[in-house]
């Protein structure tokens, strides 16, 4: 299976190789993560592994997940996800670093995107709006929504307006240019979904 990570977005800079060519990167902490849960196919009807990241204080965790955690002698975590068995030797209670991830690997980076607020249909769905000569009323405005008589409702799916961005984004086909395994930080060219200190998935492609 391939490999995933949760992380992190630091931020965006850029790596100048060897050969002098620089390259836009973007900066992401990537574990250690630690098994939480592995799930199968028989008691869960999938197989997955929960992981856990990002230490927190004991009074920061709900009882429950802390008591959890405790049975299982794990630390307490306060961020988890879901990712696909990559690797069945992996037991709960073990961590994995951004080791797994080597140099030059294509991956892609799930994340939710920066949040815009609400926003209009030409700014949002680049709708071309009305003609902008004198006389004309009809701007920005997004025009007919629907039918009339029949069906007498608007169609499912309309683009209209309403709040832009902060959802869930995919970003494929990037690739890891550098590897820093004491700092748990790698550096993957291209942007990354979200703003500073977005939760992001990395998975291997």
């Amino acid at each position: 299976m391939k490999k995933a990570l949760i992380g992190k977005k630091i931020g965006m800079t850029q790596f100048i190789h060897e050969d002098g060519t620089t390259v836009p990167v973007t900066v992401c902490e990537l574990g250690p993560c630690v098994v939480v849960q592995k799930k199968n196919v028989e008691k869960d009807g999938y197989a997955a592994l929960k992981l856990g990241f990002s230490d927190a204080k004991e009074q920061r965790v709900t009882k429950p997940i802390l008591s959890d955690l405790k049975k299982k002698n794990i630390r307490p975590l306060k961020i988890f996800g879901e990712v696909a068995v990559f690797d069945e030797t992996l037991d709960v209670g073990s961590e994995i670093t951004c080791s797994i991830f080597a140099e030059n690997t294509v991956v892609n980076v799930t994340g939710i995107s920066k949040g815009k607020g609400f926003a209009g249909v030409v700014k949002r769905h680049g709708f071309h709006g009305g003609r902008e000569t004198h006389g004309s009323t009809f701007h920005r405005a997004p025009g007919s929504i629907g039918a009339c008589a029949y069906p007498s409702e608007v169609w499912r799916g309309q683009r209209m307006p309403g709040r832009m961005g902060y959802r869930t984004v995919t970003v494929k086909n990037l690739k890891i240019v550098k590897v820093f395994e004491d700092k748990n930080i790698v550096l993957i060219s291209g942007a990354v979904p979200g703003r500073k200190n977005t939760l992001i998935t990395v998975c291997e492609r």
